[in-house]
């Protein structure tokens, strides 16, 4: 239990930092829009990494970091470009930005945006698959129960941050709030594709 535990208190302190995929998760828990298929995908693909950082993987990214820098680069030029859109949103006047107007985009065209956060995010491949895999050497044989942990906790927060963000819904009732998450978006992404590269 008590590794267990280390687990999942690794997981929280590991994924609760604001991210380019944890803003995203954010937004379409705001829109209402496949959030359960968007907080599914985050959640089963940390879950891959975590399995491959703790059994393994993460030597081979030490070995060949070529992985990590052309994931570094295509990551942060899809920030860069995925900021400007939003950029573009805070100069746009239009009713769309109201909640209740927005235009629904396919499931097609979301999950693949947030496969892209995903996968094209080296700080993802660093903290699930480089340092998980470090920490979980240290328990041996129970490894697999620190590897729950660190799931379950990835699991717990995206589905809580999907879900939970409708209560932030009556803030957004009026585009202004959405042209401000537009322009923080936007710096985010910038900020974290600068980092990326630098």
């Amino acid at each position: 239990m008590a590794t267990w535990l280390y687990g999942l208190a690794t997981g929280f302190s590991l994924i609760i930092a604001i991210g380019a995929q944890n803003v995203f998760v954010l937004k379409q828990g705001l829109k209402k829009q496949h959030v359960f298929w968007i907080c599914l995908i985050c959640a089963m693909s940390d879950s891959l990494l975590i399995f491959c950082g703790v059994w393994g993987f993460g030597e081979i990214i030490v070995q060949y970091p070529v992985i990590v820098d052309l994931a570094k680069y295509f990551g942060a030029l899809f920030l860069f470009l995925y900021g400007l859109k939003h950029c573009m949103g805070v100069f746009n006047t239009q009713k769309a930005l109201i909640h209740h107007e927005l235009e629904p985009k396919s499931l097609l065209h979301i999950a693949m945006i947030c496969l892209a956060l995903t996968w094209l995010n080296p700080h993802v491949y660093l903290d699930t698959v480089v340092l998980v895999g470090a920490i979980s050497v240290k328990f041996m044989q129970e490894r697999y129960l620190f590897a729950l942990g660190v799931i379950l906790a990835s699991w717990i927060f995206f589905f809580s941050l999907g879900y939970g963000a409708r209560f932030l819904l009556p803030i957004f009732q009026n585009a202004q709030s959405w042209k401000i998450l537009d322009g923080c978006i936007a710096i985010i992404m910038w900020c974290i594709a600068y980092q990326l590269i630098h």
